[in-house]
């Protein structure tokens, strides 16, 4: 029993959970976030990747949007994926007609539940919404599809009224139905008492929002009391504060309760990919995704660390597909900068660390981040060692009057010239292009990150770009400021390969 509040007689200790499974809606729900549309290639990637997470149920669209839109979600019905593919289908019969179009295997069919949506929004009355559900649920199980019955805005629902509602569909042959927290509304307690009614009458799944930030929560509620489907999207994209995220309930009922849902070492590669393609980025401080998730830079969490790594973490970061990451800045500590130089094969004498980490933290002191960069080229100038450049910029040019955006770059590369020019979605992905293609031969690099920060305000702003690059297994972080954002980024791109073609031929550093 769990006794959040005070315990309640049809709950489930979540310890005694065994079978969880996801409906994922990033491509319908998440979809509806402002400014996000995926085109037919970008959902089918998404869904195959989704697939090979061990994800169990794919909403793939809402046919009834539009032609587009169906010969989208069609795309995703006919990859060769072992997840239940659905549509979106509002409670008429033409969404479900769409639907069948398609070629999904199944509806997840939304119906008014509270008295805002029966009576104010569809016009009906209880009794006529109650006919028309369980009609077009025979409808849809008649054509062969599997059926979710979703009560919209079910957690403002009269409860004994949603209860008569879910019971009608269930036994019109719905496969199972499913509790929303349409507007985020609910409290935990609200939602113990209704999925644990539902749970009652049949299999029930619970789709949560984060408004109150309470989704997670309400998701793991739900489970202990029956749920055995958490409906979520990859990184919580949704509207307004967006659904739970199914990475973060994912991780809690394995971490917490030993109850697996989905292939959790896929997880970072898939939330970076959602990200890529719907362009929300992830927050720095998100759980499980996030930048900083595994990243140290206290000087005692980093001494901690290194002496053991869960000093500091809940669970190893390769659990979720990461790395764990040592950050440079103020609180940066000698055992943090030693791990750091070790890490990049730069030896130094004691004496030596001491001044570089003083130098360290007098540029974390000014509000700059420290990167790789910043701190070989440190320790090089304290112990005199001449940095041997393989790669130099030598010229750039980026047009973006004309479509496609064009870019060329002229490099010294170990003293020979190369010349390259590409095309891009803007002039600095042209540049970024040009530059990694005429690098590829000495330089198989991948890029992680991309960021920009203005730091003056006006119209001649000078930006700093940030790159993470990653070359086999070793990552470097550049950065480069300049009033031209292309060029900054260009500038950086290039630091950070002429770093990485480089690495492997650093003195390795002795023991202290």
């Amino acid at each position: 029993m769990i006794d959040l509040f005070g315990g309640h007689p049809d709950t489930n200790s979540l310890d005694d959970v065994s079978d969880v499974q996801f409906l994922d809606t990033t491509l319908r729900d998440g979809e509806q976030a402002p400014g996000v549309s995926l085109t037919a290639d970008e959902k089918a990637r998404i869904a195959r990747k989704l697939d090979d997470a061990g994800i169990d149920v794919i909403e793939a669209g809402s046919a009834c949007t539009g032609s587009g839109e169906r010969e989208t979600i069609q795309r995703v019905a006919d990859l060769d994926v072992s997840a239940t593919v659905t549509s979106f289908s509002r409670g008429i019969q033409r969404d479900i007609d769409l639907a069948i179009e398609c070629g999904v295997d199944g509806i997840n069919l939304v119906v008014p539940a509270s008295d805002k949506h029966v009576t104010e929004k569809v016009g009906k009355t209880h009794a006529e919404n109650v006919e028309t559900t369980a009609e077009l649920v025979t409808y849809a199980k008649d054509h062969g599809l599997w059926v979710e019955v979703i009560g919209e805005d079910g957690s403002r629902a009269d409860l004994d009224y949603l209860e008569e509602l879910m019971s009608a569909s269930l036994e019109a042959g719905a496969d199972r139905v499913c509790y929303a927290d349409t507007v985020g509304h609910a409290t935990p307690d609200r939602t113990l008492e209704i999925v644990s009614t539902l749970t009652a009458l049949g299999p029930t799944s619970t789709h949560t929002h984060d408004d109150l930030g309470l989704a997670v929560t309400n998701a793991l509620v739900s489970v202990a009391a029956g749920a055995d489907l958490v409906h979520g999207t990859i990184n919580g994209i949704g509207e307004r504060a967006g659904n739970v995220a199914l990475e973060e309930v994912a991780i809690a009922l394995d971490h917490g309760y030993d109850v697996g849902t989905m292939e959790l070492e896929q997880v970072y590669e898939l939330a970076q990919l959602v990200a890529s393609r719907t362009g929300i980025p992830l927050a720095p401080n998100k759980a499980v995704v996030g930048e900083n998730a595994f990243t140290h830079e206290s000087g005692i969490h980093t001494d901690g660390t290194l002496k053991d790594d869960a000093m500091y973490e809940p669970y190893p970061p390769e659990r979720v597909g990461r790395k764990r990451r040592l950050a440079l800045g103020k609180h940066a500590g000698r055992a943090g900068v030693a791990a750091a130089l070790d890490e990049r094969g730069m030896a130094v004498e004691d004496d030596q660390l001491d001044e570089i980490v003083t130098r360290v933290k007098e540029i974390g002191d000014r509000g700059k981040r420290v990167t790789d960069a910043d701190l070989l080229t440190i320790a090089e100038e304290i112990n005199g060692q001449e940095r041997d450049r393989r790669v130099e910029l030598l010229d750039l040019t980026a047009v973006s009057g004309v479509t496609p955006p064009t870019a060329s770059v002229r490099l010294s590369v170990e003293g020979e010239k190369r010349e390259n020019a590409a095309t891009g979605s803007g002039p600095v992905d042209a540049a970024m292009n040009a530059t990694e293609e005429a690098l590829s031969h000495e330089a198989d690099t991948s890029l992680e990150s991309y960021h920009v920060d203005a730091i003056t305000g006006g119209t001649d702003a000078v930006v700093t770009v940030e790159v993470e690059m990653s070359r086999d297994d070793e990552t470097v972080t550049v950065s480069a400021s300049d009033s031209d954002i292309t060029h900054a980024s260009v500038t950086a791109m290039v630091d950070a390969m002429d770093r990485l073609i480089a690495g492997g031929e650093q003195p390795v550093v002795a023991d202290d």
